[in-house]
């Protein structure tokens, strides 16, 4: 049986994808700071008759990174994905024009070295075995200049390069790398619903030929889905 580690997973879109990756076969790993949360999540999952475990760890902290997926690797062995759609953070959206070192910086650790401390978890593994697949899912601020988003887009930009360079890089070693920008505000029980999101990554991931995408297809920040 397949493992896929979910980075940042909550009751929205996390849930969804391992919900999603459990129906077809596969053991889930959830990773986000609150433990009483993620065993919440673990429970529905469970409920469903999908194997999973909650992880806590704080992306801002090394150490929670590597004891986390230390713990994963323990019991479940070879991760087979990683998935990283963390709501990482501790300033908001700010317009380019007030943008400051701190709120940049502070979304960059979170996000950017975030996913590096994250990959470096499992790539050895993946590069020993020949296999694996890394997620990163992203907001359209990592494609477009959005200008209330100026603190995210560096970031989410700086992400998106590092998951295509990545991808160039491991594709002829065996591993998928790819990337999904997300144009939608999203709300369940609606065309933005999360379970479509995880539909549309779940298919990116079986065919493993695109390096990105966007849902919905062809949006751009003109057409968002609010």
């Amino acid at each position: 049986m397949k493992t896929i580690a979910i980075i940042g997973a909550g009751p929205g879109l996390g849930f969804s994808i391992a919900k999603k990756f459990g129906e077809n076969g596969f053991r889930v790993a959830l990773v986000s700071r609150n433990q009483e949360k993620l065993n919440q999540l673990a429970a529905q999952l469970k409920d469903l008759g999908i194997e999973a475990s909650g992880f806590a760890a704080d992306l801002y902290d090394k150490n929670q990174i590597v004891k986390a997926f230390s713990a994963i690797k323990e019991k479940y062995g070879f991760i087979d994905v990683l998935e990283f759609s963390p709501t990482a953070g501790n300033f908001p959206p700010t317009p380019a024009s007030q943008v400051t070192e701190d709120n940049a910086m502070d979304l960059f650790q979170g996000l950017v070295i975030g996913a590096i401390r994250c990959v470096q978890q499992v790539l050895p593994d993946m590069l020993e075995k020949g296999t694996g697949a890394i997620l990163f899912t992203t907001g359209l601020s990592a494609m477009y200049p959005i200008p209330m988003m100026g603190n995210v887009g560096i970031a989410l930009a700086g992400l998106r390069n590092y998951a295509l360079n990545l991808h160039s890089d491991l594709k002829p070693k065996g591993i998928y790398v790819g990337h999904l920008s997300l144009g939608v505000f999203i709300k369940p029980g609606t065309e933005t619903d999360p379970k479509y999101i995880a539909d549309a990554w779940y298919e990116m991931y079986n065919k493993k030929e695109k390096a990105e995408d966007t849902f919905p297809v062809g949006v751009t920040p003109e057409t968002i889905i609010y």
